[in-house]
């Protein structure tokens, strides 16, 4: 059937900022449905809050919003551009709850809006438990046993006839958020009240545990004729009890049988009848009895998911693409499958390879966290890979996670000591299989090697026989593998190749470097060979390249004989290393193939555009290791390496791509070196005249002690060579040193520690400038809201700057541009400055892409990736004609979105290190209306709020008075603890006292559950001060009130509460602000 014909323009809705549970998989299929749409001619309006992904890309579509995604501000947009229609399944959990808020506020009906892709009643089927449970019911198939309830107690009297352990669910929820596993009443108290705090809706699922059964996943779609195909089968290798974003899939499934399978395939098509999503992608998962066949269904999701990304991926199948096209009224018959361009989309693919996916987590970023995981999902990131069998996929996975993993390794028997201690290990192994955690895989390894059959790892862990058989041979290979490298002859080394033995692997065991184990595996004429991934086995041939490598006789590669780039990815998503870095690679491959050439995609990420087969001219699914990317390298021998764009991962290859003869475009390894290395970065910054903290570097506790007294405390210490602040400190005397010193010598393994002085109440600076070795332009300069101490990547930043000079701006700007022509860098370089009574101090410079280079990209309405791309081909600043903006007209606000909410018992305080996994940005003509938008965005809903605590340490409180003056006269009714009480009275500001807990009844904890506290302003000295004010940052978080936490950021909430009570939160799109720049 044509598309439909009585709608022009639709609504899209993005997913927001990254959080966990919820991550750049939106930006792929977002991205991936406005260009369908597009393209199918419509007039396509975005809303999204996050300037990160691709999807905000001024071009993607014809209207872009960058605003904050809440029901006020989309009807606002609704009103504004009166779309025909709303297309809700593609911004993951985020657009489907609002969608049906629209819904039930009247938004849709007043405005005439049509809901395309899935109906009201097919959402709330497919979301709300007991709805989803009645509608399985009617169709004979069973769910665990459970009962919705909206109260604790409701909650304990469905336990009595349960029994434990129970699952919580609650409804309307992503990533498994607020769910969990209790084993007793006094869990089960906690765990319902957070639940239900969790839920849109305040429902809880209680329901009886599968823990132990086999979990299964089915793509499935379904066209409005009723046409319906299975896209991908996953497996996960966890059982029931863990949360399938933190387990390791397989696709296809690998332990049912062909009649199991047709089992579950037909269920999974008679349940997206039920629930009634028309058109478009649903994810439907089982679990299954592993000791004989009977199974459950667990839970649908009525939209394009997580796993659906990894689907795509995997199958090649392009599902948010299609389920857009579906909704606009084509069937699956009449799209055709863009890999093959022979066959329909009604083609069910078929795979003749593995696929395995691991979760990436963040614990070490969260030392107080339990690093046990569940059924709420934790993990930041996923890393995928291909292979021809089970056992190559999973080692190539591991590689790709970047944890240091160089092989299937152990945690306990990585040297032969292990064999003195084998009862000791044994009971270790015992607690670590039975309870699930990241590192279960790895503790599967030592169990094998101290003995252990795959029954009795069986009984421990639940994980099926097969994976564990598969796992036994990868250990058994690895002892086979003899003393020198010379022994091993071609056709053992084609099998280890083939199992997935790494080089690295075959370095460590014969005593050689990788080096030598590559060189000699090519004279014995083994090389990697490489597959397309092309939807169907191969019956039909791939006009897409998309590839992935294994050790076959065959290898499908095509030359195309023109001049090649090779763009190094990012890898997983991290802490500290997220989308922003996708983002750039995208722009570098789209603008290297408008300059001619090939561009050569190198990731390992299923949940990127990056990894969307149509972004680059080629795309290699590898882990981003020196084995791996040399591999890539020899097969299409390109002009050179661009490792710029994708944060550490790529310049961590720098040195021994280097030294393998290729060639790195852009800033040179030894630039580089200069800005990492403290004292020729020194020399450099004492040559042009710019200013640095005192520093100095210690290699034991003494000396550092030693100078920290020299220096003056506070000071900043962290080890050398980490990233992302990681084990990074502000210490404020010896006692504290010596504690911090415990933690760092582990993570810092024996490297110094250095130590900084800390400019404490300095405001800290970020700029991002392009550089060609002879110009530079400032693409930004962004004035950070917290104060120097916390993590740039955790602060709030604000373009232009709101509150310097312009006498210090163009200081900052100077320095810049001498630091950029100094280490001679081609292409982005960050620099982040601390500005303190007057004086700029260089903090450090990084000569590479920033994570602020999206945000700054749709600031300025320049895309400085791209830009970037063309000066490191050899194109002069001069002849691209892009102009600096310093000052814009209007004002940009970064905010950034913590995970806390996950990790209920860890320290919600900022420092650092960094802690977020996205961010939002704000935009408007005013700056507290901005950072009013971006705060909302993040979740922070300062908007009407009429009571504040404040409870502000003794250093702070003089820097507060304006602020209570402030907060008094616009008619907020403030609360104090007691010091902080007595200093406002002092000065003759009336506050209400508040009990800390155990001073007394009512205490904070009572003012916050009986709603009369809205806003909690907080700050405290160190790290003992720090321990006092959790439990007030704690019960925030929980009951989601506003919690500030640095002064300047109190007063910019303070601006921006007074500027909403006389103004308007306006929208208008980010065009439009574009082109306010261009006219000026």
């Amino acid at each position: 059937m044509p598309r439909r014909k009585d709608i022009q323009s639709i609504l899209v809705i993005g997913s927001g900022p990254i959080v966990i549970g919820q991550a750049c998989e939106f930006d792929y299929s977002g991205s991936q449905a406005c260009k369908a749409l597009k393209e199918e001619g419509f007039k396509v309006i975005l809303v999204n809050s996050n300037p990160a992904t691709i999807m905000t890309d001024p071009e993607i579509a014809d209207v872009t919003y960058i605003e904050p995604l809440n029901v006020e501000t989309l009807e606002r947009i609704i009103e504004k551009e009166r779309p025909d229609a709303l297309l809700p399944t593609l911004g993951g959990q985020t657009a489907l709850n609002l969608t049906v808020k629209l819904y039930e506020e009247g938004v849709l009906d007043k405005y005439r809006v049509k809901l395309i892709g899935a109906n009201v009643d097919a959402i709330k089927k497919g979301e709300d438990r007991e709805l989803f449970k009645k509608s399985m019911e009617k169709i004979g198939l069973r769910c665990p046993y459970s009962k919705a309830v909206h109260s604790v107690e409701e909650a304990l009297d469905v336990a009595k006839n349960i029994g434990f352990p129970i699952i919580i669910r609650p409804a309307f929820t992503l990533g498994g958020t607020g769910s969990a596993i209790a084993y007793n009443f006094e869990e089960l108290k906690i765990l319902a009240e957070r639940g239900l705090n969790a839920s849109m809706i305040n429902e809880i699922l209680v329901e009886e545990s599968l823990i132990g059964w086999k979990e299964f996943e089915f793509e499935v779609m379904r066209d409005k004729k009723d046409n319906v195909v299975i896209v991908c089968s996953i497996e996960n290798f966890d059982p029931m009890g863990v949360h399938t974003g933190d387990s390791i899939t397989v696709a296809p499934a690998q332990t049912l049988t062909d009649k199991q399978y047709q089992i579950l395939r037909d269920a999974a098509i008679e349940i997206i009848r039920e629930i009634g999503v028309e058109t478009g992608g649903s994810n439907i998962q089982f679990a299954v009895n592993p000791e004989k066949f009977e199974f459950m269904v667990i839970e649908m999701n009525p939209r394009v998911s997580r796993s659906s990304a990894l689907a795509s991926k995997a199958t090649g199948f392009p599902i948010a693409k299609i389920a857009a096209k579906l909704a606009v009224g084509y069937t699956l018959d009449e799209i055709p499958n863009e890999i093959t361009k022979e066959t329909p989309a009604s083609f069910e693919p078929t795979l003749d390879y593995v696929v395995v996916k691991i979760p990436r987590f963040a614990f070490e970023k969260f030392p107080d966290a339990k690093p046990t995981i569940g059924t709420q999902m934790k993990s930041v990131g996923e890393t995928m890979a291909i292979g021809r069998n089970f056992k190559e996929a999973f080692v190539k996975a591991i590689v790709g996670l970047e944890t240091g993993k160089k092989f299937f390794e152990g945690m306990l028997t990585n040297d032969e000591n292990y064999k003195s201690r084998i009862e000791d290990i044994k009971e270790t192994i015992a607690i670590k299989l039975r309870e699930p955690n990241p590192d279960r895989i790895f503790y599967i390894k030592d169990a094998f090697k101290v003995g252990l059959s795959v029954d009795e790892i069986y009984e421990y862990s639940k994980i099926d026989r097969w994976f564990l058989y598969n796992l036994k041979e990868l250990v058994e290979l690895e002892e086979s593998i003899p003393s020198t490298l010379e022994m091993i002859d071609k056709e053992t080394m084609l099998y280890y190749k083939q199992m997935g033995i790494t080089d690295y692997l075959l370095a460590l065991k014969t005593g050689v470097s990788e080096e030598e184990v590559r060189e000699y595996r090519k004279k014995l004429g083994i090389e990697a060979t490489y597959r397309l991934v092309d939807t169907c086995a191969a019956e039909f041939e791939a006009k897409t390249p998309y590839y992935y490598s294994t050790y076959d006789e065959e290898c499908e590669y095509k030359d195309t004989g023109n001049k090649k780039v090779i763009v190094l990815g990012s890898g997983p998503n991290r802490i500290g290393q997220g989308i922003e870095f996708d983002y750039c690679c995208v722009h570098c491959s789209l603008e290297l193939k408008k300059m001619g050439y090939d561009a050569i995609m190198i990731n390992s990420n299923p949940e990127t555009v990056s990894t969307d087969h149509d972004i680059s001219t080629r795309l290699y699914f590898e882990p981003l290791t020196y084995e791996h990317v040399m591999n890539v390298i020899d097969k299409e021998k390109p002009e050179g390496v661009i490792l710029q764009f994708g944060g550490q991962t790529p310049l961590k290859l720098s040195l021994k791509l280097r030294k393998s003869g290729v060639k790195i475009l852009g800033t040179s390894a030894e630039s580089i070196d200069i800005a990492e290395d403290r004292e020729k970065f020194r020399e450099l910054l004492e040559k042009i005249g710019a200013k640095q903290p005192l520093s100095a570097t210690a290699t034991n506790l003494d000396e550092a002690l030693r100078i920290a007294n020299e220096i003056g405390y506070p000071v900043l210490v962290r080890p050398s060579y980490v990233l992302g602040g990681r084990a990074m400190n502000i210490v404020y005397s010896d006692d504290e040193f010596i504690d911090y010193a415990k933690e760092a010598i582990v993570v810092s393994e024996g490297a110094p520690i250095l130590i900084d002085k800390f400019l404490q109440d300095a405001i800290e600076v970020d700029v991002d400038a392009l550089s060609d070795g002879e110009e530079v332009i400032i693409a930004g300069i962004m004035e950070h809201i917290e104060e120097a101490g916390v993590h740039s990547g955790d602060s709030a930043a604000v373009l232009p700057p709101y509150s310097l000079s312009d006498e210090i701006v163009e200081k900052i700007r100077k320095h810049t541009i001498d630091i950029a022509l100094a280490l001679r860098v081609v292409g982005l370089v960050n620099i982040q400055y601390a500005v303190k009574d007057g004086e700029i101090y260089v903090l450090e410079a990084n000569p590479r892409a920033s994570r602020t280079i999206p945000f700054v990209s749709k600031a300025t309405g320049i895309p400085w990736a791209k830009l970037a791309t063309r000066v490191i081909m050899g194109e002069k600043i001069k002849d691209i004609g892009v102009k600096e903006v310093i000052k814009l007209g209007y004002y940009a606000v970064k905010e950034v979105v913590l995970p806390f909410d996950k990790f209920p018992e860890v320290e919600p305080v900022l420092g650092p290190e960094m802690k977020s996994t996205g961010e939002v940005m704000g935009i408007d003509f005013s700056f507290p209306l901005a950072y009013a938008k971006a705060e909302i965005a993040a979740g922070t809903n300062i908007y009407n709020r009429k009571s504040v605590l404040l409870t502000i340490d003794d250093k702070d409180k003089p820097k507060i008075l304006n602020l209570a003056k402030e907060l008094s006269e616009l008619g907020i009714k403030i609360y104090a603890t007691k010091g902080t009480n007595y200093f406002l009275k002092q000065n003759n500001i009336e506050s209400e006292l508040v009990f800390k807990i155990g001073e007394g009844r009512p205490d904070l904890l009572d003012h916050i559950r009986n709603g009369k506290i809205e806003m909690v302003f907080n700050t405290t000295m160190n790290r003992k001060s720090v321990k006092d004010e959790i439990s007030i940052r704690k019960l925030a978080i929980r009951y989601k009130i506003p919690l500030i936490t640095t002064v300047p950021a109190m007063y910019a909430v303070v601006s921006a509460l007074k500027d909403m009570r006389s103004k308007e939160l306006d929208v208008n799109p980010i065009q439009e602000y574009h082109k306010t720049l261009l006219d000026s």
